[in-house]
């Protein structure tokens, strides 16, 4: 008995050093979202495209894959804590939807994994596209075109994360983000900072996310906060494991952003065989978003490649299509 008690005892020691970790930083990240709330939240932050899942997965899913541990580099734009547990040695991704109002939205990520930590780079591109230059046509009320112009907004970012433990990991986001229109443009500086834990119960994880934080902004004349958002997420299998030929995995999501109520979101995703996985989700307390469905291809490549689609309801809106190719190498 005594043997099987000292045999024991890393674990556990192992699993408290990760809770301890887990807690310690999940106080922090609700500390900081909470002072940058004191304010009337309803549509008062601006670059709100950070907002937009810039992947497949995550998009089928209803947004709610914040504790996946398995999103390689994607993990850059969602959490950046689940870079830690990337399987692969170098992997990317790249992404594109058609968004609302015919507004083609890019997205890229790379990531690699040293012996110091993973490192990881993500850009995020909104193209509006080119809208009429008026004036007001001299002694008359009314205007004249004038040509074009065009509007962009950007993100740019670099991730580090590490495991601590075989159980925990966190992960960081430096951010560059810009909007422009015409000649005016705005920027700033942001942070994301996530952390992941393997609780011990079954495949359990937990996760929370502090996205957008950053100082405020000012377009021209007028200032903003950024979209700040707390995120907490479970995620752990209902069927199989990472390993078997049928996986059911089941996430959840509950967000706390500074210009908006909370909102919660849901999802399943049922892999087979690793070559097909079908995936859905649903959103609570959202205006027009509600469910969202998805597919991800692995056709078996001798370097391993993933393609992943979504389709995301947006209630009165045009309903968007999502594709996402991720490849991976050792």
């Amino acid at each position: 008995m005594i043997s099987f008690l000292k045999i024991l005892q890393p674990a556990v020691s192992n699993m408290k050093c990760s809770f301890k970790y887990f807690t310690i930083l999940f106080f922090v990240f609700g500390t900081m979202c909470t002072s940058a709330q004191e304010f009337k939240k309803t549509a008062t932050a601006g670059f709100v495209f950070l907002e937009v899942p810039s992947s497949s997965r995550a998009a089928s899913l209803g947004e709610s894959g914040l504790a996946l541990a398995d999103e390689n580099s994607s993990a850059v734009f969602n959490n950046p804590a689940s870079l830690g547990f990337s399987e692969y040695q170098h992997s990317f991704s790249a992404s594109y939807a058609q968004w609302l109002a015919d507004i083609k939205n890019y997205a890229s990520s790379y990531a690699v994994k040293t012996d110091i930590g993973t490192f990881g780079i993500g850009l995020v591109l909104f193209d509006y596209g080119s809208m009429p230059r008026t004036v007001i046509a001299q002694d008359k009320q009314v205007f004249d075109v004038v040509g074009t112009f065009d509007a962009k907004s950007m993100a740019v970012g670099a991730t580090y994360s590490k495991m601590l433990t075989n159980q925990f990991s966190f992960g960081t986001t430096l951010k560059f983000v810009q909007e422009r229109i015409d000649i005016y443009s705005a920027s700033n500086i942001v942070l994301d900072a996530g952390v992941l834990y393997y609780t011990g119960l079954g495949s359990l994880r937990m996760a929370a996310a502090l996205q957008n934080f950053g100082a405020n902004s000012k377009f021209i004349n007028d200032e903003f906060k950024m979209p700040a958002v707390f995120k907490l997420g479970l995620a752990g299998e209902l069927l199989g494991d990472a390993s078997s030929e049928q996986r059911l995995t089941v996430t959840a999501e509950a967000r706390h952003p500074n210009d908006g109520n909370e909102k919660i979101s849901i999802g399943a995703e049922y892999s087979w065989n690793n070559s097909i996985a079908l995936r859905g989700g649903y959103k609570f307390f959202y205006d027009e978003e509600s469910y969202s469905i998805g597919i991800g291809i692995n056709p078996q490549l001798p370097m391993p490649v993933i393609v992943d689609i979504a389709y995301v309801n947006y209630g009165r809106f045009d309903n968007i299509l999502r594709m996402t190719i991720q490849v991976g190498m050792n």
